[in-house]
């Protein structure tokens, strides 16, 4: 009963802080010259078309996208590599690395294609750029070079896949995975960037996603849900970390990281980049803090790993907002960040009984939930004119949100149950018992990550 106490008292500083929050509301909407993120292209008001190169934003964006490979390799590797165990260290490294591999090449041939291309009735984006054709060294996208706006969605693409291997380390087969991130990257994030991103429907309804609430977190968050409930329960089903320096490591690469996926969503060197910057550190240091409040006073003691964990959550949870609320909303999230996903992966999980290995749905699913949804309470018309939100006299945003959510989730399950089901009755999903007692770093690659 004490536990719940504690708890029902944070979740009412979260109310308490918010109540406080909305009475700084009374300032003005707009704000003249407040930029949209390039990311929300419906939401963004009419703009002259850009025709000059610019300089600046072009090293941005390729220092900004250099950084969200980072978060992949070696960032999101070591952060799940270390959590797993020994004896399966190296196949969960080997998850986020040969999906990084895979989306690579299919980004080039067809994935920007679909997901940027000419808007075909809402939902798909045609194939004229099918291998990068037309696209030539003078092409720009925005005020970059448009190969640069290429690959920097190609990064947020592998980093998405990789996510869900978080719920499927320890017992999914290799090729099962491999063959899962071709079909998961075509089927489902390619429609989902697209109605997002790549002026869709999602997008032309006004969806807010600065950097990947619902195209990245809520999407990988379903994906291993779903994959979780399907492969079943692992033989040992306990988290037993085999070196949580490299999940500490990982963690802090994925933060270094995350500064070029908010802040380089702005798709240029200018104000909105900056902010991005500030809210992504502050939410981030905010939720890790949260989140060890929380296990402090559930478990006596504050953890490394609550801390590692709180960080990414407040990570994730920033990420739709980052561009659209100002630092004040920047901590409420950070706030929601530290419970929600605590409370998911510390109860509910246990309470419900999947194996969500890594809590990669308790972390991504449930805080890109909440991110999606408090953008549309909490966007600042100040700090970026694209974006007004409940609390500024515009409640539809919120509606909007929820419909872009709902619309995620329902899609990205259905779509992803029957990957897993053609997976299952082909070459199958799971590896045998022995394999996975005796470690998937031996069965899978015949490799040990430690001699002896």
């Amino acid at each position: 009963m004490r536990k719940i106490v504690w708890l029902c008292l944070g979740v009412a500083f979260v109310i308490g802080a918010a109540a406080l929050y909305a009475q700084d509301t009374t300032k003005k909407d707009t704000t003249p010259g407040a930029v949209a993120s390039v990311l929300a292209p419906a939401a963004a008001a009419p703009a002259t078309p850009v025709v000059k190169l610019d300089s600046g934003d072009t090293a941005w964006m390729i220092v900004a996208t250099a950084l969200v490979m980072l978060m992949t390799l070696p960032g999101l590797a070591l952060f799940y590599g270390g959590l797993a165990k020994r004896k399966d260290l190296l196949n969960t490294i080997a998850m986020s690395f040969v999906t990084f591999c895979i989306v690579s090449v299919l980004w080039v041939v067809y994935g920007y294609a679909m997901a940027f291309g000419t808007d075909v009735n809402g939902i798909i984006g045609n194939l004229d750029k099918w291998m990068m054709k037309g696209i030539t060294v003078n092409s720009l996208s925005m005020t970059m070079p448009e190969f640069i706006f290429v690959v920097f969605q190609l990064t947020f693409a592998a980093i998405t896949v990789a996510l869900a291997s978080g719920a499927y380390i320890e017992r999914m087969k290799f090729s099962a995975w491999v063959v899962f991130s071709v079909l998961w990257l075509t089927l489902v994030y390619l429609p989902i960037a697209h109605w997002v991103w790549g002026n869709g429907f999602l997008a032309k309804m006004g969806a807010l996603d600065f950097a990947g609430g619902t195209v990245v977190h809520i999407n990988a968050g379903i994906a291993a849900l779903v994959g979780a409930l399907m492969l079943g329960k692992r033989k040992e089903p306990t988290l037993l970390p085999n070196n949580l320096p490299f999940t500490v490591l990982g963690a802090g690469l994925l933060w270094f990281g995350w500064f070029g996926f908010n802040a380089g969503s702005a798709c240029a060197a200018n104000g909105l980049a900056a902010a991005a910057f500030i809210n992504t550190n502050t939410a981030t240091a905010v939720a890790a803090l949260t989140w060890m409040i929380c296990d402090w006073i559930v478990n006596k003691r504050p953890t490394v790993l609550g801390l590692a964990s709180g960080a990414v959550a407040g990570l994730v949870t920033i990420t739709p907002a980052a561009g659209f609320v100002n630092v004040g909303g920047a901590i409420i999230i950070g706030i929601a960040a530290g419970v929600g996903p605590y409370c998911m992966v510390a109860y509910v999980k246990n309470k419900l009984g999947y194996d969500d290995s890594l809590d990669a749905f308790g972390i991504h699913g449930v805080g890109g939930t909440i991110g999606a949804l408090l953008t549309g309470v909490l966007a600042d018309p100040a700090i970026n004119s694209a974006g007004k939100g409940l609390l500024y006299g515009n409640p539809k945003q919120l509606w909007i949100q929820t419909i872009a959510v709902a619309t995620t989730i329902g899609y990205d399950a259905i779509v992803t149950v029957l990957i897993f089901l053609a997976i299952k009755y082909t070459i199958g999903l799971r590896v045998s018992v022995d394999e996975e007692m005796s470690g998937l770093d031996e069965s899978q690659h015949g490799e040990h990550a430690y001699a002896g």
